[in-house]
C-alpha cells in the first residue's frame, strides 16, 4: 500500500510506524509543513494505560518514550495560599519536542520518509492508496470537503495561554488566585528535568479586567509571574517567541465531525476530534486513533470497510471521553460554584469535574454522597454504571 500522511504530529508519525511494522513493503511518506524542531506545546501528559498499549505494539519506541518521561502521583491545589494534596494514579509527562523526535527517528529507521517544510494542500496531494489527514484542527484536507465531513466547532467561554517555565513541579499542581476582577488559575506539571508546562486560564472578564488582553508579551508574562509567584518561586514563565509582541490567549475549540472518511481520505487525531485540554487526553487519543486505524487496515481487506470500522470503533471509544472533557471545561467555567468550599472538598470535586451528575447536585451534597460511595463497593459500581448512561441521555437531548 502507498500511504501519504499529511501532518507530522504524534498521530501521523505513530500510524506510519505501525504500518511499517505490519508490512515493511508499504510505501509511506509523512509530510510536515513546519521545519524540524519547530513544534509548540511544551509538555504533554499520559497515563500508564497508554504506555502499556504502546509497548504491546512497538516496544522500542515505547521504551524510548518511557525513558524520556517524568512521573508524578500527587496532585496539589493552592487556593489563595491554602494548600491541599490528593494522592492519585501515576501520571507521566514528556516534552512534545522529545516525543516527536522519538517517533520521527523510529519511523525513519523503519523506512518511512519524513519530509519537513512540505506543505501539501488538497490540490497537490500525491497519488496514494490511502491519504491520512493528520493535519490538526485546521485541517486543509478536511475543509476541502467540508460539506461531506460535517465539521462542527464549539468555542469555550474561558481564555487560556499555554506557557512553559523553568520551575520543575514534581506533582501535578493547581493554583487558584483571586483578584479584584475575578479568579485566575493555572495547571502546571513537569515534563523534563528542567522545564514544566503551565496552562493559565480565566474568564474573559478577568482577562480584560486585569489588562492581560492589551499587554505585550513581556508585560503579560510579568503580570502572570506576580500572580503565581508562590508556586513559581522566582522562576520565569516562557511564551512562544514566534508569536510577536503578545502572549497568545485562545478560546478552546471543540471539534466534531459527522463522518471521518471520504473515499481513500481518512481523518486522524485533532483533524477528526478535539477534547478540552483540562483532561490531558489529546496526545493519548491521537495515538489511540493511530492504533485503531492500523488495526482496522490489518484485519479488514477492503479499504472502505476498514475505514468504516476504524470510525465506528473510535466514535464508541470517544463517547465517554468527550463527555468527561465537556463537563471538565464547564467545571472551570462555573468555578464560582466550587471555589469557596473548604479546600479539601473543592479539590475532591475538582477531581470529580468529569462527572455528568455534578452540575445537577449541590456541591456539598455531592461531596458527601461521593465519600459515601467510596466506602461502599456496591454503590461505586452503580455510580460507574449510571454515569455514562446519564451522559448519553444528556447528549441525546442536545
Amino acid at each position: 500500500m502507498k500511504v501519504a500522511c499529511v501532518g507530522g504530529g504524534p498521530a501521523g508519525l505513530y500510524f506510519s510506524i505501525l504500518m511499517k511494522l505490519q508490512d515493511p513493503s508499504h510505501d509511506i511518506t509523512v509530510y510536515e509543513r513546519n521545519p524540524v524542531g519547530s513544534t509548540y506545546g511544551w509538555g504533554v501528559t499520559y497515563w500508564a494505560g497508554l504506555l502499556e498499549k504502546l509497548t504491546a505494539h512497538d516496544p522500542e519506541s515505547a521504551r524510548a518514550v518511557a525513558e524520556s518521561s517524568v512521573r508524578w502521583s500527587d496532585g496539589i491545589a493552592h487556593v489563595d495560599g491554602v494548600s491541599t494534596t490528593h494522592h492519585g494514579d501515576e501520571g507521566h509527562g514528556i516534552g512534545r519536542h522529545r516525543l516527536l523526535d522519538i517517533l520521527t527517528d523510529r519511523a525513519r529507521s523503519l523506512g518511512v520518509r519524513v519530509e519537513f517544510e512540505h506543505d501539501l494542500g488538497p490540490d497537490d496531494l500525491p497519488d496514494a492508496d490511502l491519504v491520512v489527514a493528520a493535519d490538526g484542527i485546521n485541517s486543509k484536507l478536511r475543509e476541502r470537503h467540508a460539506d461531506h465531513f460535517g465539521a462542527r466547532v464549539s468555542v469555550g467561554r474561558n481564555v487560556y495561554a499555554w506557557l512553559g517555565t523553568t520551575q520543575v513541579f514534581d506533582s501535578f499542581t493547581f493554583s487558584f488566585v483571586e483578584t479584584e476582577h475575578g479568579w485566575i488559575w493555572c495547571y502546571a506539571y513537569g515534563f523534563s528535568g528542567d522545564h514544566s508546562t503551565c496552562v493559565v486560564e480565566c474568564a474573559p472578564e478577568t482577562w480584560s479586567g486585569l489588562g492581560l488582553d492589551a499587554m505585550n508579551e513581556a508585560d503579560g508574562l510579568g503580570a502572570l509571574e506576580k500572580l503565581f509567584a508562590d508556586i513559581l518561586d522566582g522562576h520565569p514563565l516562557i511564551g512562544r517567541a514566534q508569536t510577536g509582541d503578545a502572549v497568545q490567549w485562545l478560546n478552546f475549540r471543540t471539534l466534531t465531525n459527522e463522518t471521518w472518511h471520504r473515499g481513500n481520505l481518512v481523518l486522524l487525531g485533532d483533524a477528526a476530534h478535539t477534547t478540552h485540554y483540562s483532561i490531558g487526553a489529546g496526545t493519548t487519543l491521537a495515538l489511540e486513533d493511530a492504533l485503531a486505524l492500523a488495526e482496522a487496515l490489518r484485519t479488514t481487506t477492503e479499504l472502505p470497510a476498514a475505514l468504516a470500522r476504524y470510525e465506528r470503533e473510535r466514535r464508541d471509544a470517544l463517547l465517554s471521553v468527550q463527555s468527561a472533557a465537556r463537563h471538565s471545561a464547564q467545571w472551570y467555567e462555573n468555578l464560582a460554584r466550587y471555589i469557596h468550599l473548604p479546600p479539601a472538598q473543592m479539590f475532591a470535586l475538582l477531581g470529580q469535574r468529569h462527572s455528568p451528575l455534578l452540575p445537577y447536585v449541590p456541591p456539598q451534597l455531592y461531596y458527601r454522597l461521593d465519600r459515601a460511595v467510596e466506602r461502599l463497593d456496591g454503590l461505586r459500581r452503580i455510580k460507574r454504571w449510571l454515569g455514562p448512561r446519564v451522559a448519553r441521555t444528556l447528549h441525546a437531548r442536545r
